[in-house]
């Protein structure tokens, strides 16, 4: 056996960003690595993930989650190999999904570890498609915008991991049109062409309201925000009547330093008793072993596609996220850490 590691890389936030995070506020830097006490283990990481709610965590805003601590390691999903085990039913060897990314090892309560066949699907799924964007997608669109067979959906940042699972999911359970907004012309030709959305735009192209109604002559029934702003503008401008919306993220507000005056048309909520709530995937985990069956076959079966933009190297992991606030990413986009 070879010797376990006493020090490794981990990324710490140094300082509170104002607006666009930058280099400067983060700090990568060696540190000790603990031995699994009882009931831990020890974990090589192989992915971690990085979403844009850790934009948020950065903040000391209040917020559904507690903000990153400054001068210590931050937080995330990965996924790595155990190489040390203190802890009943973890071996040397076993793969493991746990939420201490932004380092090289991680020494992780089993209790907050569960296990991942990387046979069944390769490891890095379990941080996007399978796993908590996955879900988000999944519980989003089917129980909080109460998708019924035959909606119309519009779908913002379409081309990121949550928003093209829900497109996808979408055409699956029979929605008669689905809409996406991406920002680039790539990013569209994925959606069409790839995804099988049935409309698609660059919202940098033009007014995201004309657009939209280009996209949809009859209007929508659901609309699955990840943008905010005047995406959320437009589609209120665009929902039909009884139609509903899922907020499951705002970027484009994330790192504004003043406050975004759209949605200006919000008092149509009265004429079209459309129903507008907020989804956090923390809520939703009974539904999991549901998603997991479900999304696993249809990714089997090639009828749900997915993408990954991966970024190797952890001395890359904040220009990994950065590029994710700034949409350089198609699809989930992880830090890889070779061994």
């Amino acid at each position: 056996m070879s010797a376990l590691p006493t020090t490794g890389r981990e990324w710490h936030l140094v300082a509170r960003p104002q607006g666009w995070p930058t280099p400067a506020d983060f700090a990568l830097r060696e540190a000790p690595v603990a031995e699994p006490g009882e009931g831990q283990v020890l974990v090589r990481n192989i992915h971690f993930s990085v979403d844009p709610y850790m934009r948020g965590r950065m903040s000391t805003a209040k917020s559904y989650v507690e903000p990153f601590e400054l001068d210590k390691p931050m937080q995330g999903g990965a996924v790595g190999e155990v190489i040390a085990s203190n802890a009943d039913g973890f071996e040397v060897g076993d793969h493991v999904l746990h939420f201490l990314g932004w380092r090289q090892y991680a020494t992780v309560n089993a209790k907050s570890a569960v296990k991942v066949d990387p046979e069944a699907a390769p490891l890095s799924t379990y941080l996007g498609v399978l796993g908590m964007p996955g879900l988000t997608a999944y519980a989003g669109l089917l129980r909080v915008a109460d998708f019924k067979e035959g909606d119309a959906v519009f779908v913002s940042g379409a081309a990121g991991a949550v928003g093209g699972q829900v497109g996808q999911i979408a055409k699956l359970k029979g929605a008669s049109r689905v809409i996406g907004s991406a920002g680039s012309d790539e990013k569209v030709k994925v959606l069409l062409e790839e995804y099988g959305f049935d409309a698609a735009f660059n919202y940098k192209n033009g007014p995201v309201k004309d657009q939209l109604k280009e996209a949809a002559p009859d209007g929508i029934d659901v609309y699955f925000d990840n943008v905010g702003g005047d995406h959320l503008e437009a589609a209120i401008a665009a929902l039909n009547l009884h139609g509903r919306i899922a907020v499951c993220g705002m970027i484009s507000q994330y790192n504004a330093t003043e406050p975004t005056p759209a949605p200006r048309n919000l008092a149509q909520i009265i004429a079209k008793r459309f129903r507008m709530e907020g989804l956090l995937v923390g809520d939703h985990y009974d539904l999991q072993p549901q998603f997991v069956e479900e999304v696993s076959a249809w990714v089997r079966s090639g009828e749900l596609k997915y993408r990954e933009t991966f970024v190797e190297g952890i001395e890359n992991g904040v220009e990994a996220f950065l590029g994710l606030l700034r949409g350089e990413n198609t699809g989930k986009m992880v830090v890889s850490l070779p061994a």
